[in-house]
């Protein structure tokens, strides 16, 4: 190990936080993620570099820029693109708190009023809450079959997210064209089959195996891929609705929040939920 004879070092930066991941690293193969012997890894605060990262916007919307900044604050997650889904949230947030202090404020629109207020949370507690979830990867249908889930990884998300954003671009292009009626349709209906297939692709990739009701288990992806082209949509849309709530395990809870008197009358509901996004809006102490 080479020394570090810069007197510069000592103002190096150090990690501020330790944090246990909700999949407790088990996803990961020993060339991706380094596990410690207490289950919690080291956060480094964020460099300038990291925050120009955040800042670029090219590089948010092809992942890059997430990425590289995963990469620079958690060292012993090695490739960042395997990042899995239960772990985002709680890295991000990780990142967050490692670098500007415990809370962060969300500006959010109060329902059916004008009011832009600002509501402050506090990141220790919420990733306390995600460092305790007990992560399940399968489920049974009401026939009696089993799925087990694999995670989904962050270049898959990301994979996923630009073909979307790619499709919404091509609506608005399609719509606003000069086009006519007919040729638009075609061309609507042919951006809808590639997200169709988009979000397909999504689905056999989150299957790991299937086990039948008798007990004979399937992990060949071919056969797998036979099954969801031929099971009738009631089956494959319970599989799907369920399969989207254990993806959601371990993202952060949107905050619930009650309407004063002077809101109600001004329109807004009596209850309703921020949901927490990280964006520069908020993400940036």
């Amino acid at each position: 190990m080479t020394e570090d004879n810069n007197p510069l070092s000592k103002y190096y930066r150090q990690p501020a936080i330790y944090i246990r991941l909700p999949s407790n690293g088990r996803y990961y193969p020993p060339d991706v993620f380094t596990p410690t012997e207490t289950g919690e890894i080291p956060v480094l605060p964020m460099t300038a570099k990291d925050e120009l990262a955040f800042k670029t916007p090219d590089a948010m919307i092809n992942g890059q820029g997430t990425v590289d900044v995963v990469k620079s604050c958690i060292p012993n997650l090695k490739d960042p693109w395997k990042m899995v889904n239960y772990d985002t949230d709680t890295i991000l947030l990780a990142i967050r708190l490692a670098t500007y202090g415990e809370t962060m404020d969300v500006n959010y629109i109060v329902p059916g009023t004008n009011e832009n207020p600002k509501h402050s949370i506090s990141l220790p507690d919420i990733l306390e809450k995600l460092g305790r979830t007990e992560i399940k990867d399968d489920i049974t249908t009401k026939g009696g079959m089993k799925i087990g889930l694999t995670p989904l990884d962050y270049k898959t998300l990301t994979k996923v997210s630009i073909g979307r954003f790619e499709q919404r671009k091509m609506y608005s292009t399609i719509d606003a064209s000069a086009l006519t009626e007919e040729e638009k349709q075609k061309a609507f209906n042919k951006s809808f089959d590639i997200l169709n297939k988009v979000n397909f692709s999504l689905l056999v990739d989150s299957i790991k195996y299937i086990t039948t009701p008798e007990g004979v288990t399937v992990t060949d992806r071919k056969q797998i891929i036979d099954f969801c082209d031929n099971t009738p949509s009631v089956i494959l849309g319970e599989i799907q609705d369920k399969l989207t709530i254990l993806r959601s395990q371990a993202q952060v809870p949107a905050i619930k929040m009650k309407s004063t008197e002077e809101q109600i009358k001004a329109g807004a509901p009596v209850n309703y939920e921020i949901p927490i996004t990280f964006d520069n809006s908020n993400f940036f102490g």
